[in-house]
């Protein structure tokens, strides 16, 4: 179908055989707000006007999250703290009020917002890690005496304790061979090397810092220390020299990708064993990587500082902090040029002595001839806690422990429910909320040595000393385990955490809802999606260093490939209010996330004002839109509200039509896939004035810095979501997880999940930023992918899998037979591969459509110039559209994301039926026939 649409600002096109517009409105189309108490500034006289207030305006609920703990100078007196009984009656009477007005409420998991945990937490029950302490000793010793790991909240526990032959460089570093410290700007960095130093040395233009050794040192491994986050203390050069003079380059460093909550623990990289008497680490902004959610220490001023920067002579895993899941991380795997063989302890030499240790610390063991290394390893709590809570703040529950979690929800939420009733819980407490995740990760349990056999099939405990850092029988052996340990983690947070909790507002009859995982917990970030009724992401007005685009992605391809119909979204959050926020400047944004997917806006933030004499009264500390009864705008506001309620009873019904579907590879953490990560394996699709682009933006010439809003600097060149619009120029797609796949048949050509979703193209894209391991797929995956292409699947590959994920795999013969099948190396690039019923395409693919495999363009939209005779449309950029189908009626959601009034020629993959067009703003078509007539040869 094609029709030429004429100064198109936005409009809904619905096409039927004989469809009206139905004006009932369903209860769910109806957006919702966070309602914060913000350090108990409370009043029922406020609640009233605040809930009343959103009545009128059209708003169906709020979510009540009481966020901090009064000042010292209360906000509004008397205070109401959480927990206390005067805090509950105002709670209860809030429920009273919105029974009233027909309201819902929702609540959160915790206090605050960051995000599980309480008063009640114990250590015992809290978010735990692996901890370890070293000595090195020999035969001569009399008395082992192990010290306790460093631990927290006075709380320590025993895991298992080894001995093992020292490793070649065990215990050499610059703690105990110093070296002489310089810096080429003359600064004094000498606390480089000098444990538990606080003084950060920092430089915003190129330097060097030399470590001079009396005698050539070789170097294995590099630790960087930094105090909170430095992406440029990560990507030093390095260069060395035998005499001070002539200098060689060894490389340079390379940060792991990470998220905004990086601090937990410091980076140890691995590197080629160098000797040499001179180390020079070079700073040099040049070449920075542009900054993104999963690289966020590179959006800030590209500055070094440093705390700490040490050598040793030890092998370590590469950046092992991350791969044994305590933090959220991705990195390379380690090379065995990095950690040869005979770096690793064999695993036959490894003596488990945990039945040995008194508990006074001594070890009752014959040390052998030799040099040996005792390694006591425990578990302690992370010490995170709900950190913006006020008096329900406490330790973080384990999200391990089923009981842990259960015990969370009955003393918050399930205390919510005891004060409001059975009648008002049934009523009006009928949404559970989990917010985006903001408390770190967590690697260990009581339970996870027991869970880790059940899902992995082998006993970790010989192996756990890989979890220290500890290269075992070979690098290997080494990251085949630790990625064990992560995809054990992934799955253990959400069968053990959201399924619990799934559960437990199921029994209550509630609505569950929550946001993202990623990137500070080490998860599949789709995967917990699968458990909740409505997954929910958030983003970010005039605030690109905290938008979230890959949680959007995240929520709405993890609604997606889990069928769920509602996707909602936390709406136009800012880091500092302007107070010249608006309609008229955030409808643009809000119009764009809906043709990304969203269909339910929950507005950040409603602040509870305790005053009706004040305005414009409570803030959140200037953080999110100030979105309240007592905004200039409220009243005129309405319109606005009801246009987002029209749009969302339409977004809401049918079924998102998707044509492509992109893996997100089997790395983890991993997440859904970003649109300028998938330039490289479609840039025919994309278009080459998008490659250009693509390649100067990560060029980042000049590492150039921009203001936005006033006083927060950043880098210019990240890849900004608005940039991104259609960017597959008529195809819309989706990110699917290994758990889906697994779930994949195929029907009439069509991939089709579990869930009902079906996609006609997968794409398995291969190297990706947060895919850097690309060579490693678990057999299960490609043999699934095999089994599909076999039965009509049509398949993009892009680089050929050379290795098997985790320690349990087939043999390589079988492995490499599927493998070659699918990633034939006869096939040349953009060509076409037969596999049964369906087939293969290797990318990259160039073509401008997919087309050649059958699959047309669902939209296209194309600017004219309607002043002259000459037809010569071209590609519009900045149109954004959605399509939804419910069989008998297909929903085009489309809008103009430019400032100006256009002239548009659209054409439609639909066929026989009729166009209905819903306007929401004057002049969306003009002269409709008249134009038609005038293209009628093109329409022809």
């Amino acid at each position: 179908m094609k029709l030429i649409l004429s100064k198109i600002f936005l409009l809904f096109l619905i096409c039927a055989f004989s469809f009206k517009l139905s004006a009932q409105q369903n209860d769910n189309a109806k957006p919702w707000v966070f309602w914060y108490w913000v350090k108990g500034a409370v009043s029922k006289e406020g609640i009233t006007a605040d809930l009343e207030a959103m009545k009128t305006n059209g708003i169906a609920g709020a979510y009540l999250m009481s966020i901090q703990g009064p000042d010292k100078t209360p906000v509004y007196s008397p205070p109401a703290v959480q927990l206390t009984p005067e805090w509950w009656k105002l709670v209860e009477f809030a429920m009273d009020e919105a029974k009233r007005l027909n309201l819902k409420i929702g609540m959160h998991v915790s206090d605050g917002f960051a995000l599980a945990g309480g008063p009640w937490i114990t250590p015992e029950l809290s978010m735990q890690k692996v901890v370890w302490s070293k000595v090195n000793i020999n035969k001569s010793v009399s008395k082992i005496n192990l010290p306790k790991p460093a631990h927290q909240e006075n709380y320590y526990k025993d895991i298992a304790v080894y001995a093992y032959p020292s490793p070649v460089g065990e215990g050499v570093s610059t703690r105990t061979i110093v070296p002489k410290i310089t810096a080429s700007n003359g600064a004094d960095a000498a606390g480089l090397v000098q444990p538990g130093n606080k003084k950060s040395f920092g430089s915003n233009e190129p330097l060097y810092i030399q470590y001079e050794f009396e005698k050539p040192f070789t170097c294995r491994t590099v630790t960087i220390k930094i105090s909170g986050n430095n992406y440029q203390a990560q990507r030093l050069a390095i260069e060395v020299s035998d005499d001070g003079k002539n200098f060689r380059s060894v490389g340079r460093l390379e940060a792991p990708r990470h998220g905004w909550q990086d601090t937990d623990e410091d980076v140890t990289h691995s590197i080629v064993p160098t000797t040499a008497k001179y180390f020079r680490f070079i700073y040099d902004k040049k070449d920075s990587e542009p900054g993104a959610e999963d690289l966020d220490a590179a959006k800030w001023k590209p500055s070094l500082k440093l705390v700490n920067l040490e050598l040793s002579a030890e092998a370590q895993i590469n950046q092992f902090e991350g791969k044994n899941g305590s933090v959220w991380r991705i990195s390379k795997r380690s090379t065995a040029e990095q950690i040869a063989k005979n770096l690793c302890v064999p695993l036959n030499k490894i003596v488990n002595l945990t039945d040995k240790l008194n508990p006074d610390g001594t070890l009752n063991w014959k040390v052998p001839k030799g040099n040996w290394t005792i390694l006591r390893v425990g578990h302690t709590s992370t010490g995170h806690t709900n950190a913006t809570a006020g008096g329900g703040k406490g330790l973080e529950c384990d999200k391990f422990n089923p009981e842990a979690v259960k015990l969370q929800f009955n003393r918050w939420y399930g205390e919510a429910i005891k004060h409001g009733g059975p009648e008002i819980a049934k009523k009006v407490l009928s949404a559970f909320h989990v917010d985006s995740w903001e408390c770190g990760s967590q690697n260990w349990s009581p339970l996870f040595k027991a869970e880790f056999f059940k899902r992995r099939g082998y006993d970790l405990t010989p192996y756990l000393p890989i979890m220290t850092g500890l290269p075992v029988e070979s690098a290997e052996v080494s990251e085949g385990f630790l990625y064990d340990v992560r995809k054990t983690i992934s799955e253990l947070v959400v069968d053990q955490f959201y399924k619990t909790l799934a559960a437990l507002a199921k029994e209550q009859g509630v609505t569950f809802t929550a946001e993202s995982i990623a990137p500070t917990m080490m998860s599949d970030g789709l995967l917990h999606y699968k458990t909740v009724d409505v997954p929910m992401g958030e983003f970010w007005l005039n605030s690109p260093t905290h938008d979230k685009p890959n949680d959007m992605l995240d929520a709405i391809s993890g609604a997606h490939i889990y069928g769920k119909n509602i996707i909602q979204a936390e709406a136009f959050t800012t880091v500092r209010m302007d107070w010249n926020e608006s309609p008229a400047n955030m409808k643009t944004l809000q119009d764009r996330n809906y043709a990304l997917g969203i269909n339910k806006l929950v507005y950040h933030v409603f602040v509870q004002n305790p005053f009706t004499d004040r305005k414009p009264g409570v803030t959140l500390d200037g953080v999110g839109l100030y979105f309240q009864r007592d905004q200039t705008w409220w009243k005129l506001g309405k319109a606005w509200v009801d246009y987002a309620e029209r749009t969302q009873n339409l977004l809401q019904q049918g079924k998102p039509v998707v044509d492509i579907a992109v893996f997100t590879g089997e790395e983890l953490p991993r997440r859904s896939v970003l649109p300028d990560r998938l330039v490289e394996t479609l840039p025919g699709i994309f278009g080459d004035d998008v490659v250009q682009a693509e390649k100067k933006r990560l060029a980042n010439v000049g590492e150039p810095l921009r203001q936005m809003p006033a006083g927060v600097t950043h880098s210019a060149n990240m890849a900004d979501p608005e940039n991104w619009v259609n960017p597959l120029r008529g195809y819309a797609y989706d990110s699917f997880n290994p758990d889906v796949l697994s779930t994949a048949t195929v029907k009439d050509g069509e991939v089709v999940f579990e869930s009902g979703a079906k996609y006609k193209v997968l794409i398995i894209p291969g190297a990706m930023k947060m895919n850097p391991n690309y060579q490693y797929m678990s057999y299960k995956v490609v043999k699934k992918l095999y089994d599909l292409i076999k039965a009509g699947a049509k398949v993009i590959v892009a680089d050929k899998p050379l290795y098997q994920s985790g320690l349990k795999q087939v043999s390589g013969a079988e492995f490499d037979q599927v493998v070659n099948e699918v990633w034939d190396n006869k096939i040349a690039t953009n060509l076409i591969k037969k596999i049964g019923k369906g087939m293969v395409i290797k990318a990259p693919y160039h073509s401008e459509s997919f087309d050649k495999i059958g699959v047309k363009k669902d939209f296209v939209v194309m600017d004219v110039d309607v002043t002259t005779t000459d037809y010569s449309p071209q590609y519009s950029k900045n149109v954004t559209y959605t399509h939804r189908s419910d069989g008998s009626k297909e929903l085009y959601f489309i809008s103009n994301q430019e400032n100006k009034e256009r002239d548009l020629f659209a054409y439609f993959r639909v066929v026989n039926k009729v166009p209905e067009f819903l306007l929401f703003r004057n002049r969306c078509l003009f002269k409709k026939l008249h134009i038609q007539r005038r293209y009628k040869k093109c329409l022809d």
